[in-house]
């Protein structure tokens, strides 16, 4: 495995652990490899992870980097399909009706604009009530912060936040084991 390859597994194991193993419907990552072979790396990967049921998404560029959206289909179908889900997608915009590529189509586009999408946490498994609440009060006033701003129940969100957290600790274990991600999720 190259030097490139191990930080990718590892930047993967840090920021997606809980969307790689399907607690969680998605996670975002910023990627950022200088020179050359990056598109070579990303569809690897993304064919290597999509046999084994977990797809890598490219949503754009943001700040120099590329957005990569990690995900298991019909979990993230699952909870964008959920009634409070929908309704607030909908109200932003979004093509409730059409399927999930056309949601992450419009998604890649939004992230194109210039303002950030920050209903982007709808996608991420974030609870409506703490994206409402973020989205109402600018990112102020939340109850707790964590891998994101919480607005409704605080105890809910720190047990979630501890189960992510342990995730990431195992996953980053065998990886530093030198088990690679091919062997850790077989296909």
């Amino acid at each position: 495995m190259s030097p490139t390859e191990r930080r990718f597994e590892q930047t993967l194991a840090w920021h997606c652990a809980p969307s790689l193993t399907g607690i969680k419907p998605a996670d975002l990552v910023a990627w950022s490899h200088p020179g050359q072979g990056q598109s070579e790396l990303l569809h690897s990967y993304g064919s290597m992870l999509a046999r084994r049921g977990i797809h890598l998404r490219i949503l754009g560029e943001y700040r120099g980097k590329t957005l990569l959206l990690v995900f298991r289909r019909e979990r993230l179908w699952d909870w964008l399909c959920q009634p409070q889900v929908s309704a607030m997608l909908g109200q932003a915009g979004y093509p409730v009706g059409e399927g999930l590529s056309a949601l992450l189509d419009h998604l890649g586009r939004r992230l194109a604009g210039a303002d950030f999408p920050h209903e982007i946490g709808l996608f991420l498994g974030y609870p409506p009530v703490d994206v409402e609440g973020f989205l109402r009060d600018k990112g102020r006033n939340c109850k707790l912060c964590g891998p994101w701003k919480v607005y409704g129940d605080v105890e809910q969100a720190r047990r979630r936040f501890s189960t992510f957290r342990r995730c990431r600790a195992a996953l980053s274990r065998r990886l530093a084991l030198g088990v690679p991600l091919s062997q850790v999720f077989p296909a």
